[in-house]
C-alpha cells in the first residue's frame, strides 16, 4: 500500500463474541484493507478494531461494518462501564502514509454519507472534521449518552451532519472524523472504590485542569472488583505515557492505593514505548534507530 489510512472503530459490544466476529469479518479478506488488531472488554462492553487500508476500500469495509453493527447491536439493551451513544460509538480516520489529514477527513465524510443513506444511522463529525468548535471534543459530543441523545439532538447546535435528525431507534448515533493517532491506556488500582479512580482521573484530565492531551475517567472492572483510571492520550509527544503513569501512581498514594498494572487497548506507536524505555532506564543520546527491528 502506498497510501495508508488507519481506522479504529469502537463498537458497543464486548460480551457476545459471536457478534463481534461477524462485525470484524467485514474487514477480513478485503483487497486494499488489512485487519491489524481487535480487542473486546466485558466490563466496558466494547470492542476496538484497528484496521489500515487504501482510502477507497477502507471506506467500503467500514460502511459494511457499520451496517453489520446496526443489524446486530441493540443499544436499548446495552450496559457497560464505558460512555457510549451508538452501536458504532466512534469512528476515527488517521493519516499514516502518503496521505494528509484532509484525506482522512474525506474518508470520514464519505463513510458517514454512505452509511447514513444505507442504514439510517445518524453521524456527527468530530475532531478535525467538526463543523463547529463545540463539536470537536468527543466527550462533549457523547455527553448524555444513548439514553439522553434523542433529547439532546432537538437542540439545533447538535443536529447530525449526516442521516436523520434523531437517533436510530436501536443503533443510536455515531461520532466520526479525522484525527491524529491516540493511545488508549488504562491503569488498574488495588481498590474496589471507583470514586478514588475518578478523583485521580479528575486530577489528570485536561477538562479539569490536568494534562492538556489527556482524557480520563474512573471505571469499575466488575469481574476483577478493582477500579481503573481509563484514558485516551491524544498526543503522546506532548503528554507521554510515563508521565500519566507516574502521576496516577503518585496520586493513588494519597488514598493509600497502589497501581497494580496497566494496559494498552489496541495498538500503540513504537516511539511511545521507546520514550518510556528512555525515561525509566535513563538512556542518554538514544534514538529509535537503535532499535534492532526498525532496521529490518
Amino acid at each position: 500500500m502506498e497510501r495508508i489510512i488507519e481506522c479504529v472503530p469502537n463498537f458497543s459490544e464486548g460480551r457476545d463474541l459471536e457478534k463481534v466476529e461477524k462485525i470484524v469479518d467485514c474487514f477480513r479478506g478485503k483487497k486494499g484493507v488489512k485487519l491489524l488488531d481487535y480487542t473486546s472488554d466485558e466490563d466496558h462492553n466494547r470492542s476496538v478494531v484497528t484496521v489500515i487500508g487504501e482510502p477507497e476500500p477502507l471506506v467500503e469495509a467500514m460502511v459494511a461494518a457499520i451496517g453489520k453493527a446496526v443489524e446486530l447491536i441493540d443499544m436499548t439493551k446495552h450496559q457497560g462501564q464505558h460512555p457510549r451513544m451508538g452501536c458504532v460509538d466512534v469512528v476515527p480516520f488517521i493519516p499514516i502514509k502518503g496521505v494528509t489529514v484532509e484525506d482522512a477527513d474525506h474518508c470520514a465524510k464519505e463513510t458517514a454519507r454512505m452509511a447514513a443513506e444505507k442504514f439510517g444511522q445518524p453521524f456527527i463529525l468530530y475532531e478535525k472534521s467538526a463543523t463547529a468548535p463545540h463539536r470537536e471534543n468527543l466527550a462533549a459530543v457523547r455527553k448524555g449518552q444513548f439514553e439522553g441523545m434523542a433529547e439532546k439532538l432537538k437542540d439545533p447546535k447538535w443536529k447530525p451532519d449526516f442521516g436523520p435528525e434523531t437517533i436510530h431507534p436501536t443503533g443510536g448515533i455515531t461520532a466520526i472524523g479525522a484525527r491524529m493517532p491516540l493511545i488508549a491506556y488504562n491503569i488498574n488500582l488495588d481498590t474496589s472504590n471507583v470514586e478514588i479512580a475518578q478523583k485521580i482521573a479528575d486530577r489528570i484530565r485536561n477538562i479539569k485542569g490536568g494534562f492538556h492531551f489527556c482524557k480520563a475517567m474512573g471505571v469499575m472492572l466488575e469481574d476483577r472488583q478493582i477500579a481503573q483510571v481509563s484514558m485516551n492520550l491524544t498526543d503522546y509527544t506532548k503528554t507521554a505515557v510515563y508521565t500519566v503513569f507516574e502521576t496516577v501512581r503518585m496520586e493513588a498514594r494519597r488514598w493509600g492505593v497502589n497501581v497494580i498494572g496497566s494496559e494498552v487497548v489496541g495498538l500503540i506507536p513504537l516511539q511511545a514505548l521507546v520514550d518510556c524505555t528512555e525515561y525509566y532506564l535513563g538512556l542518554e543520546n538514544f534514538s529509535i534507530d537503535q532499535v534492532l527491528e526498525t532496521r529490518l
